[in-house]
């Protein structure tokens, strides 16, 4: 990945970054593709009805989780209320998701790979958030 690069080398920081938010990045880029190939997987098992709610939240989460990494990477100016609200969402929907993915991981590899991911961006997303505070202006 170029998160790293690409942020470290923004001229608004100098070389600085928030560790957090760029594992925040890297996270939510991870489990945006997780969520969407496990959709899909999910769109190929024979008992498809069965995981209509799974696939839902999974593109919910694979969304969220790209529009997340798209505002923690923009660097110059500042948003950061709605930066936290973003991710705190982020969060969220990767507890809904990594929750319906495990309960059917033990049938579905790819469900057991997607609640993993989401697991960690939950955990990112929350360590992200926890250092951003909303300036008032």
């Amino acid at each position: 990945m170029h998160a790293e690069a690409m942020i470290r080398s923004h001229p608004a920081l100098n070389g600085h970054i928030d560790a957090a938010l760029l594992r925040c990045v890297e996270e939510c880029l991870d489990c945006a593709q997780t969520c969407t190939s496990c959709a899909d997987a999910c769109l190929g098992e024979s008992n498809v009805g069965d995981l209509r709610q799974c696939i839902r939240l999974n593109l919910d989460c694979a969304d969220l989780c790209t529009v997340t990494a798209a505002l923690a990477s923009r660097r110059t100016g500042s948003n950061d209320a709605v930066l936290r609200a973003a991710i705190l969402v982020c969060r969220d929907a990767c507890q809904a998701c990594g929750a319906e993915c495990g309960r059917h991981a033990s049938m579905h590899e790819h469900c057991r790979v997607c609640a993993d991911a989401c697991r960690r961006c939950e955990a990112a997303c929350a360590a992200a958030a926890d250092g951003i505070r909303p300036s008032l202006q």
